[in-house]
């Protein structure tokens, strides 16, 4: 009986052995096989982490490229009286200007501008009046610029900026360049796309800015002051001569109970490569310039453009007082539109002019985010010298599409 209870208990303890064994061996492929699985889930996230990263490192590199740019349309007509010479004709014009930026870090910026255009509007031969209707950069201007055989290419430039505190930072700016991108500024006055079309009303046209050429640009911000200085070398003048050109600019803006205002003072002067009245010697060109824009409330907008230059050298215009008004959209519901009103008179150099005034209106309507129409007239009057011929005086209509993106 105790030998038999003894078998009965060997048996017991083997079948349980053996059991504890197939479980352990079952555990084990569940474990390994969930191993596996872990593995192929990590491998998995690996790789999805991975491409993550490089679409993240793309992302980045895209987000430091920008482009922009504007297509403008415009079409201008042209009603000339007080010389039988005068015409009455209408043109058009199409220039496009495209923009890349490449900011490979916060403080440096690498920049291109290209301009195109068909056609040059009412900027011909048959053009009656001394100061060019639409001051934009058409067919005849981006082509062998400044005497230099380049074509479409208006700027390309490098820029670095040190910043010293949230108010007080310094650009400096090497390459092609273009002077009234730091000089002459004004908020409403300044911009042939999208305010008014008159170079007179655009730049002052006594003051020489010149535009896409080698030079070097500096910009001071200090809190509300501002110091900029251009240095060029331009490859020609309308003499066939090669000149430098240095301009300097003070500005302050100021947060008044009515609105931002920005108050400025300009000089600008060239090296002694302009012909005087005679053509026996050559001058220097010399000008001074003080200008200011002022809100006057969300509706309203102030300007003014005051100007003199010397006369050595043969000048067209040598002084120059002009001013305006800026109607925003938001006084009918529409705070894209705009109305412009302004008035320039300048007074002659030592050339056939003696007085030339300009007067410009324009209304500007958005029609979405991209585009805009602008309607546009002028009134031009030309007093000549006695020994240069009779007055001339009209009016230029026009109208304007731009595309912005």
């Amino acid at each position: 009986m105790k030998d038999a209870l003894k078998i009965f208990v060997v048996m017991i303890l083997v079948l349980f052995a053996e059991s504890s064994w197939a479980g352990e061996t079952a555990m084990q492929q569940e474990i390994n096989q969930l191993k596996q699985r872990l593995e192929e889930l990590e491998k998995k996230n690996s790789d999805q982490a991975s491409e993550s990263s490089e679409s993240d490192a793309s992302k980045s590199l895209l987000d430091r490229i920008s482009f922009a740019g504007i297509i403008a349309g415009a079409y201008q007509y042209e009603d000339a009286g007080g010389r039988p010479e005068a015409e009455d004709f209408g043109r058009g014009a199409l220039p496009v200007q495209a923009e890349v930026g490449i900011n490979p870090t916060e403080a440096d910026e690498v920049f291109f501008k290209f301009g195109f255009a068909s056609g040059n509007g009412l900027n011909t031969e048959n053009h009656s009046f001394a100061l060019a209707p639409w001051a934009a950069d058409l067919e005849d201007d981006v082509k062998d610029i400044n005497g230099r055989n380049r074509d479409y290419l208006l700027t390309a430039w490098y820029k670095h900026t040190f910043t010293f505190s949230e108010e007080n930072s310094l650009g400096l700016t090497g390459g092609i360049i273009d002077a009234t991108d730091y000089l002459d500024e004004n908020a409403y006055a300044n911009d042939e796309f999208t305010q008014f079309m008159n170079e007179a009303l655009v730049n002052g046209p006594h003051a020489f800015l010149p535009s896409y050429d080698l030079g070097g640009a500096m910009e001071w911000e200090a809190g509300g002051f501002a110091v900029k200085g251009v240095v060029m070398q331009i490859g020609e003048n309308d003499d066939g001569n090669a000149y430098h050109f240095y301009g300097a600019q003070m500005g302050y803006t100021i947060e008044t109970p009515l609105g931002e205002g920005t108050y400025r003072i300009l000089y600008n002067q060239t090296s002694d490569d302009f012909c005087d009245p005679g053509g026996e010697d050559k001058e220097s060109l010399k000008a001074g310039l003080i200008s200011f824009d002022q809100a006057l409330g969300e509706i309203l907008g102030a300007w003014i453009r005051f100007g003199w230059s010397d006369d050595k050298a043969l000048v067209c215009f040598q002084d120059l007082y002009s001013g305006g008004i800026n109607i925003s959209g938001k006084l009918w519901g529409r705070e894209q539109d705009n109305i412009g009103v302004g008035y320039g008179r300048l007074r002659g150099g030592n050339d056939e002019i003696d007085t030339t005034q300009v007067a410009e209106v324009y209304a500007r309507f958005a029609l979405n985010e991209v585009f805009a129409v602008t309607l546009d007239l002028q009134h031009l009057d030309d007093e000549y010298k006695a020994e240069a011929g009779d007055d001339i005086d009209g009016w230029i209509s026009g109208i304007r599409l731009t595309a912005e993106f």
